[in-house]
């Protein structure tokens, strides 16, 4: 089938200048086939992503760049392109009836979702067959469970795009396999295989590592050679290389003790789910999602039994220190972020802090009251920002605050380390204080050891450390301290929790 090659007079000048290290990436990676850019968060990858979307369409005969980004970041790229180049990109979203015009025009920049890419999955291979077409895929992740069919359409189009790109922040989402799906899309298997599951049974962060040392070590071996093997045509930068110079972060773990009331609701579960955990001698504790809503029960009501409870009236032990560092804040005249993982914490705190000036940010929420609760936090008299972070760990510069709360924290590490650095971006001029609220001797504390094991994994597939400063950090004890809490004996097959 002929391509329909353009031949459109357009501006491709940028109209601000690259900090050095972006212009670094950028020449880095812009003639390859296909290219995946990790910065860290914070670092400016949209710049080299609209850098290189500029030099494709004027020297690389590209017709088209599709960027596809998650849709509550759709009109964060819009602003972006109205700042930085002469081109107004078209849009790609649930409206098959616009969706038609776009096709079939002359756009050289298209921004949509993951979920129309594949809703719209026989049209867009057709667009691919009769264009030249690059790709920007933004926040990669997205496509990191190669089992999902959102991520098997994309494995499908891969090859008719001309030139493909993948950024994020945090390759290694939550475990080293995060990583396959992401670079197979690039250069299908070349690097690190075709094959998904021996790929992940190399690269697990089981319970059982630390008393396996033969497992252990190929787990170290392998995971230590999986940027050695995408170096090639991945760019990688973290804050702490002194690329840039950006205020410090100081973190801060704060541990409260349950209150009474609480502690009884807390071993009451605790003691159902050692019941439930055994049957037998076989254990039935593993990564399932059944699993994990009962440990997702303790974090509840170590952060607020109001979760389980309409009843609870009493303070909790994290309420209460809540309301002590809240104050502190506002006293210094700073603004703060308090993030949970539950949509009704945040409800809740933000209703009882409205008198000193507090909006939230959930889920449940529209793009247009989001819009405005961060432009109030940002701009108005909001002090306080309350927030899941599935909601807004992505897209959101919110420098104004250079303080943020961890009220309770998931199992996943890109939400821990996409939310804090929301506030650790360039044009933050403070100090960032990152505050962690442990309840002792609770499910916290595994969450807590979890969350290190998980970001020290992944600080080494992704290169940012090699494996003997890997292995002065490494501590396997989450796999024994999570039968510690749930007061279980170790079990005869040991799995692992996401």
């Amino acid at each position: 089938m002929k391509k329909l090659v353009q031949n459109l007079h357009c501006n491709y000048s940028v109209k601000h200048e690259a900090f050095p290290y972006q212009h670094e990436a950028f020449e880095e990676i812009k003639d390859k086939e296909y290219a995946a850019i990790f910065h860290e968060q914070g670092l400016g990858k949209t710049k080299i992503a609209i850098d290189l979307l500029m030099y494709w369409l004027e020297k690389r005969e590209i017709d088209t760049v599709l960027i596809v980004t998650k849709k509550t970041l759709v009109k964060n790229w819009v602003e972006e392109f109205g700042e930085h180049t002469h081109i107004r990109p078209h849009i790609l979203d649930s409206n098959k009836h616009s969706n038609f015009f776009v096709f079939n025009s002359r756009a050289q920049a298209v921004i949509t979702n993951f979920e129309t890419v594949s809703s719209e999955f026989e049209r867009m291979q057709l667009f691919l067959k009769t264009r030249n077409v690059g790709i920007i895929i933004d926040e990669s992740t997205k496509i990191k469970n190669p089992e999902s069919k959102l991520t098997q359409d994309f494995f499908k189009l891969s090859s008719l795009f001309k030139i493909r790109v993948i950024m994020t922040g945090t390759p290694v989402a939550n475990r080293p396999y995060d990583i396959w799906a992401q670079i197979f899309f690039l250069d299908h298997g070349a690097s690190l295989g075709t094959d998904f599951s021996a790929f992940k049974l190399e690269t697990n962060l089981t319970n059982n590592l630390g008393h396996n040392e033969g497992k252990r070590v190929r787990f170290e071996d392998a995971v230590s050679h999986i940027f050695e093997k995408i170096k090639d045509f991945s760019v990688r930068e973290t804050k702490n290389s002194g690329i840039i110079s950006l205020p410090s972060k100081k973190y801060m773990t704060l541990y409260v003790d349950f209150e009474d009331e609480q502690r009884r609701m807390y071993e009451e579960i605790r003691q159902e789910m050692k019941t439930t955990i055994h049957r037998g001698d076989t254990a039935i504790f593993d990564e399932s999602q059944e699993s994990l809503k009962r440990l997702l029960r303790l974090v509840q009501v170590a952060s607020n039994p109001r979760l389980l409870d309409d009843h609870y009236d009493a303070r909790s032990g994290k309420e209460v220190i809540l309301e002590d560092l809240i104050h502190d804040i506002l006293m210094r005249g700073e603004k703060v972020i308090v993030w949970s993982i539950f949509t009704d914490n945040v409800d809740y705190y933000c209703r009882k802090y409205k008198a000193q000036g507090s909006v939230k940010i959930t889920g449940k929420m529209n793009v247009e009251d989001r819009g405005r609760s961060v432009d109030n936090f940002k701009h108005g008299d909001a002090q306080i920002l309350f927030a899941t972070p599935q909601s807004a760990k992505e897209g959101l510069t919110l420098t104004v605050a250079n303080n943020c709360i961890f009220y309770d924290r998931g199992f996943n590490l890109d939400d821990y380390l996409q939310a804090q650095d929301r506030i650790h971006r360039i044009s933050q001029k403070k100090q960032c204080n990152i505050y962690n609220l442990l309840i002792s001797d609770s499910i916290d504390i595994w969450v807590d050891k979890l969350l290190k094991a998980k970001q020290s994994a992944a600080f080494l597939a992704q290169g940012d450390i090699d494996l003997a400063s890997y292995q002065q950090i490494a501590d396997y004890s989450f796999g024994d301290l999570v039968k510690k809490i749930l007061n279980i004996d170790s079990p005869k097959n040991e799995n692992e929790i996401n």
